[in-house]
């Protein structure tokens, strides 16, 4: 397809931006360097600064004090493309299939945020005063938890002053539906090990006379949860906001159905928390999840062993009004006060994320809604999203300023997956939908 557009998308694709692994960090430097050419190149204001990790990318119109300013936000670094043999065409080749995209980062970041820079440069080239100021960030840590982020935003904080902040790098409620994320579920993550004998034991000659690591692990899994699916932890909802109406008639109009969530998740059956709907659990309800657990002999055949050692990692979905300390701390209680004797229990913190609630009938919520209205041509959907993006509550704390989560990305994008995919009817509704919230907030001024 001969569309400069989609070249410098393609070109922006095809760098192996992976943050996570180290043999990249010359790709990470490359990109960004590019992204700021690129910026220039549109006749914004750029340069790539160092945050301590990756570099991050900042980009300016020709500032108005007259005029309202947005921050816009996206990442240019990706997951790990593994495993390779799974994709169709290699992940940092991009290729055209069906209508969409198929590369790594097609829409977790790098379509998505490109389509905001294409569609703001189309505005500068066009000449005369912008009716918002526009300041870029994008940055080379989302994937790895922006972990340097917040000391650079405090750095910055002069430099990036805005009345608010518009992100894309959220999912529609189904495809080609226009949908405001107005939540976002916070995170907790800790992993408990749980230490038994010195080495493995033979089960015949130790079993039923010592402690299983392996048995107590399950133990306490189990006992994460009651028997309906509800989290059993002494304290878990004391803090739990409970759904409004509107909310409960917003989730229930959203364009998707149990069999859908069913058919994309690869389940003939949902579950989880009675009382509620499968969409209010997914992005409106805290939970406790088990992403990992292990111990003992792992190859083929059998090995009749009582292992030295176990482990499980647990993370802990929050809403709003939750703290992800306080749930570690509750978590951490309830495990202790269920670990048996026999056996010594280590519990390591991971890394939290505070949840996120921005008001969709506030002034720059409503002009969110317009501009999506106005470049899909349907009233949009107002979602709840089950997933986390860190980085928003540290964006009101020192910027003092509300996100305005604008989906782009399709249901079924694949993002972190093999044969990760961005339809090209999102990619151009990006650039229109660009234009369309810088003239809503600058018609607010």
């Amino acid at each position: 397809m001969n569309d400069s557009r989609i070249s410098d998308l393609f070109e922006f694709l095809r760098f192996p931006s992976v943050s996570t692994q180290s043999e990249h960090m010359v790709d990470m430097i490359a990109c960004a360097e590019w992204l700021k050419r690129k910026f220039i190149s549109l006749g914004f204001q750029s340069d790539v600064y160092q945050t301590g990790g990756h570099p991050a990318v900042i980009a300016k119109t020709r500032h108005d004090s007259a005029r309202p300013t947005i921050l816009i936000y996206g990442h240019y670094d990706v997951q790990p493309p593994e495993p390779l043999e799974e994709w169709t065409s290699p992940p940092f080749e991009p290729t055209i299939r069906d209508g969409r995209i198929y590369a790594r980062g097609s829409t977790d970041n790098k379509g998505q945020i490109m389509a905001h820079i294409l569609g703001a440069g189309d505005l500068l080239s066009q000449g005369g005063v912008l009716p918002a100021n526009l300041i870029f960030l994008v940055e080379g840590e989302e994937e790895i938890g922006s972990d340097n982020l917040g000391g650079f935003l405090e750095q910055h904080r002069a430099e990036l002053d805005c009345d608010v902040i518009v992100i894309s790098d959220t999912g529609m409620a189904a495809p080609g539906y226009p949908t405001l994320t107005f939540s976002l579920r916070g995170i907790a993550a800790l992993q408990f090990n749980v230490h038994g004998p010195t080495q493995d034991l033979h089960s015949g000659v130790f079993g039923g006379a010592v402690m299983n690591p392996a048995t107590v692990a399950a133990r306490l899994i189990a006992s994460l949860h009651d028997e309906e699916g509800r989290v059993a932890i002494d304290g878990f909802y004391n803090d739990v906001r409970p759904l409004l109406d509107w909310e409960r008639e917003a989730a229930a109009a959203l364009p998707i159905t149990e069999s859908d969530i069913c058919a994309l998740a690869g389940v003939k059956e949902l579950a989880g928390e009675p009382g509620f709907t499968a969409i209010e659990r997914v992005g409106a309800r805290p939970t406790a999840e088990v992403n990992g657990m292990g111990g003992g002999y792992q190859g083929e055949g059998t090995k009749t062993v009582l292992p030295r050692e176990a482990f499980a990692k647990l993370t802990f979905r929050l809403v709003p009004n939750q703290h992800p300390e306080e749930i570690l701390r509750l978590a951490e209680a309830h495990l202790l006060a269920r670990c048996p004797k026999g056996v010594r229990l280590e519990i390591l913190p991971g890394h939290c994320g505070e949840p996120y609630y921005v008001d969709p009938n506030s002034v720059y919520g409503k002009a969110s809604l317009r501009a999506l209205e106005r470049v899909f041509g349907r009233r949009p959907a107002l979602m709840r999203e089950g997933g986390s993006i860190p980085i928003v509550t540290t964006f009101k704390k020192v910027l003092n300023a509300d996100s305005l989560l604008l989906a782009l990305a399709a249901p079924d994008c694949r993002a972190h997956s093999p044969n990760e995919n961005f339809p090209l009817e999102n990619f151009f509704a990006g650039m229109r939908l660009n234009q369309a919230i810088v003239e809503e907030i600058g018609r607010l001024n």
